[in-house]
């Protein structure tokens, strides 16, 4: 056979296949979100997904999403895009893009803002409408941050580990 192969997957495809697999770490029952920061040309720099930071068991904190502020998860993970963005230690992400399973709450809009990233690729959008979505995309607005919705290409990639 000569010439290259054509069914390779897009560059989309890939980082958020690598999103989408960042967030099979997590051991949050209810909501597994990846994140993968990329370079201008295309390097991966960084990923990240949702959990409690580190030394705090995921034994010894609460995974529930109902009940008083301190019995819930909440107060105590972090998100995926805030944990890419602490894991980087490369120096400055000006420029980046970022790579999201799920659209960036209000707290994590901030973080992407200050840390230079200047695009967000996300897929689900399920709390579109909500005030910290609604909060997210003025702030992204406001700081020229672009947000594209990830167009799925119905792809399946099978890995056997």
């Amino acid at each position: 056979m000569s010439g290259k192969r054509e069914d390779y997957i897009s560059w989309d495809e890939y980082f958020m296949g690598v999103a989408q697999l960042s967030g099979m770490r997590s051991k949050d029952p209810s909501s597994q979100v990846g994140s993968c920061i990329v370079s201008r040309d295309n390097k991966i720099l960084s990923m990240g997904y949702n959990g409690f930071p580190m030394g705090c068991s995921d034994e010894d904190f609460p995974w529930a999403r109902e009940g008083s502020s301190l019995e819930t998860k909440y107060p105590f993970v972090t998100h995926s895009e805030l944990n890419a963005i602490l894991n980087y230690r490369g120096g400055s992400l000006e420029g980046t893009k970022l790579y999201v399973s799920l659209f960036p709450c209000n707290e994590c809009a901030k973080a992407i803002i200050q840390a230079g990233i200047k695009t967000v690729v996300y897929d689900s959008d399920k709390y579109e409408g909500t005030d910290a979505n609604v909060a997210s995309k003025r702030m992204f607005d406001a700081a020229k941050v672009k947000y594209i919705p990830y167009r799925r290409t119905g792809r399946r990639v099978e890995i056997e580990l």
